[in-house]
């Protein structure tokens, strides 16, 4: 079967609910990233970080994948699918993926703050006190401004044999992330979804200039006929 890598932000569980976090002016819900996202602005106001991914977390838990999600799940009916995501919600796991790389970790895991590789699943409220087993606070298990993105060599050694490469919803502007298409062979077909485009057509990058929902829809289409 043909390798479909698919590389999802933001946009791809915006039309679930989900806010897309930095608004036009830079903010991250009235805050600024290096206040509720960044090793700094955790020592500086734990309780303002945890609040704000505990209200993520809610957040998370009260909406469901949407048709992309499930669309993008069908896939491995026909094909051997990769997901490497940018997102921290487990949508494309919920609507049936097998296969997802969380680049900037998940919501709904924390971890120690002794030990990064001692994580754990939580699904309630984060506060102050909550420890683990060695005595430690417990912090969400995301990737955080300033800090490095372990799973980027994963996700390159990933893209590296895609036959075919779908992204979606991002702005190609986030680093190392954006970084990932320009690993996949110069034989690989590149859809790129996106309702503001980053990047024009040309003889391998296929725009598509809708939301999700609609634009991995006629991405799948067109791969009918991409044999």
């Amino acid at each position: 079967m043909k390798h479909i890598v698919v590389l999802t932000g933001a946009g791809m569980s915006a039309e679930s609910g989900l806010k897309t976090f930095r608004d036009a002016d830079g903010l991250w819900e009235g805050h600024d990233v290096q206040q509720v996202a960044s090793p700094e602005g955790f020592r500086a106001n734990p309780e303002l970080v945890l609040d704000f991914y505990n209200q993520r977390r809610r957040q998370l838990l009260k909406v469901e994948p949407n048709s992309a999600h499930y669309d993008l799940a069908s896939l491995e009916t026909n094909y051997e699918v990769s997901i490497v995501t940018q997102n921290v919600d487990d949508l494309h796991e919920r609507a049936g993926s097998s296969k997802v790389l969380h680049l900037h970790g998940e919501l709904l895991k924390v971890r120690s703050m002794y030990d990064e590789f001692d994580v754990m699943d939580w699904h309630k409220d984060l506060i102050l006190g909550d420890l683990c087993e060695k005595g430690y606070q417990l912090r969400p298990h995301i990737v955080w401004f300033g800090e490095a993105v372990p799973l980027i060599p994963k996700a390159i050694s990933v893209c590296e044999t895609a036959d075919i490469l779908l992204i979606i919803g991002t702005s190609l502007q986030v680093y190392p992330a954006a970084s990932l298409m320009h690993y996949v062979r110069q034989e690989t077909k590149i859809y790129y979804i996106d309702p503001k485009p980053a990047i024009q057509s040309n003889s391998q990058v296929t725009v598509i200039s809708e939301r999700a929902t609609s634009g991995v829809s006629r991405a799948i289409e067109l791969l009918k006929k991409f044999k």
